[in-house]
């Protein structure tokens, strides 16, 4: 099957133009920005792709506090016209979206099935795309994760945060992190996997794919600093919101009933994603 990933140049979008290969072609926002109707209709009609894996995002949750048309722009109503001419060139249609469309108040993690509670711009904004690709592409696959990082980084955020917390680290010689909130950081590899299988087994609707295993920011940082061989201290902090500061889920924590009924090999546990990918990276130390 030929591939269009938007996005392309991306963490998850390199992972699976990487698995994917001749295959797929891989869109970065400089090629093909999905704000831009005339030239999505373009790619769909030069492409012609039989699976289309929407990667692109409006994701700095912060901003988007500050800029909801931009959020709302990328992450609602692009989707939906991927969405329109995905479903007009018979096209499954692969969107990506986050676990901040729960709230993240309770102690158990959050199923397929639940019922999302948004309390951010950024969350909204991705809850909207998540009805708009389902509403008007049949056959949609939408993929709630967490926590992503890989080898090709975020610019928008100047790097990954396993990237961004060693350096702070050497640099400073202390971090403060968060211990209360909690999810399962994935590694971009597994998931693209993950994903890839998804599709090949023909799964529709909404899916919660990450890695297995839960911790906190907190854990997470120390975890990498071992791993790093960096000897800094992690102090942990409580959340605080910032004024204009977007609300995170203290419960960022995903269950998976629907992927597991549907047979779909769990992802490896976060510590092994995270040894792998820092392995991968160059960043034993």
């Amino acid at each position: 099957m030929t591939a269009l990933i938007t996005g392309g140049g991306g963490q998850l979008a390199s992972d699976l133009a990487l698995l994917l290969g001749d295959d797929a072609v891989a869109l970065s926002h400089t090629s093909l920005d999905i704000g831009d109707d005339d030239a999505v209709s373009k790619a769909f009609a030069d492409l012609a792709p039989d699976v289309v894996y929407n990667c692109a995002a409006f994701h700095n949750v912060d901003v988007c506090e500050r800029e909801e048309a931009t959020s709302f722009a990328v992450n609602a109503t692009a989707v939906k016209r991927i969405a329109v001419l995905a479903a007009e060139h018979e096209a499954r249609f692969v969107h990506f979206s986050t676990n901040y469309v729960f709230d993240g108040r309770r102690a158990q993690p959050y199923a397929e099935t639940d019922l999302p509670r948004p309390q951010s711009i950024y969350a909204i904004s991705k809850l909207a795309g998540e009805h708009s690709a389902l509403a008007y592409a049949p056959g949609t696959l939408v993929v709630r994760s967490a926590g992503l990082y890989g080898l090709h980084g975020s610019a928008s955020k100047g790097g990954n945060f396993v990237t961004r917390m060693v350096a702070k680290a050497r640099a400073e010689g202390e971090i403060r992190m968060v211990s209360d909130q909690r999810l399962s950081p994935t590694f971009t590899a597994h998931l693209a996997g993950a994903v890839v299988s998804a599709v090949a087994a023909g799964l529709t609707g909404v899916l919660h794919l990450t890695a297995s295993g839960d911790c906190s920011w907190f854990e997470f940082t120390q975890e990498i600093l071992r791993g790093a061989g960096i000897d800094a201290a992690v102090q942990p902090v409580t959340t605080t919101r910032p004024l204009g500061g977007a609300d995170r889920p203290l419960n960022g924590v995903l269950a998976r009933p629907v992927a597991d009924a549907a047979g779909l090999v769990p992802l490896p546990h976060w510590r092994d994603g995270l040894s792998d990918y820092m392995t991968t990276a160059g960043l034993v130390g």
